[in-house]
């Protein structure tokens, strides 16, 4: 029996041993390798552009040349005939004298007058030209007198008188009228220095009675007391 123990404490040692033995003998287990880290793949973008091509229409060929046929002969020029003397031109209308009358505006001749003048554009009452003269034809066959009117508008200040008839213009026949008037047929009461003297015509019937007449012809012609 002790035999036994001994065998098997024997046994049990060497078994110790073995596995001692094998334990430090045995490999350790290779540690896993450590994943890589693989880097994205770029991404490659291809961009196409698209080129517009432009179509040329296919040119024709050129034609072939033809023979040119040469110009037909052309009729002699006619014979040349001397020129003839240019008629006569009218002489040029001559000008209206320095000093002549002055037209009034056909647009205020009112319908029933035209061809109204009047001989200066200022007169005065002690200074040359001391008097003015109008004229005017009536195109109304009923109107056989006419009434001049004036007043006087002054150009230093705000003061316009009254509307004031002169009387009768002077028939002269074919419905023509003149009337000639002085700077001392204004009233004294409306004399001013400096001032418009503004004009109308009435033409009249025989009932005298007021047929028609002209605009208001007004800030034509300067009226002064003394000389400016």
């Amino acid at each position: 029996m002790k035999k036994f123990i001994v065998l098997s404490l024997i046994l049990v040692i060497v078994l110790s041993s073995c596995d001692a033995l094998y334990t430090a003998t045995e490999e350790p287990a290779p540690a896993p390798a450590e994943p890589t880290t693989v880097p994205p793949t770029a991404e490659v973008v291809v961009v196409t552009v698209e080129v517009p091509v432009e179509v040329t229409a296919e040119q024709p060929p050129a034609p072939e040349p033809t023979a040119t046929q040469p110009p037909a002969p052309t009729a002699a020029p006619p014979t040349e005939v001397p020129p003839t003397a240019a008629p006569p031109t009218e002489a040029p209308a001559a000008a209206p004298a320095a000093g002549g009358p002055l037209a009034v505006d056909s647009s205020l001749w009112g319908g029933f007058f035209k061809d109204i003048t009047y001989s200066s554009d200022s007169f005065s009452l002690r200074c040359q030209p001391k008097e003015i003269t109008f004229t005017a034809t009536a195109i109304d066959p009923y109107i056989i007198d006419v009434d001049l009117y004036y007043r006087i508008e002054d150009r230093q200040g705000t003061y316009i008188t009254e509307w004031k008839n002169y009387g009768k213009m002077k028939a002269t026949g074919n419905g023509n009228f003149t009337a000639t008037f002085s700077g001392e047929d204004i009233h004294p009461d409306l004399r001013k220095a400096l001032a418009w003297f503004d004009f109308q015509l009435v033409g009249l019937n025989k009932q005298a009675d007021a047929v028609g007449r002209t605009e208001k012809i007004v800030q034509l012609i300067t009226y002064t007391i003394d000389c400016q």
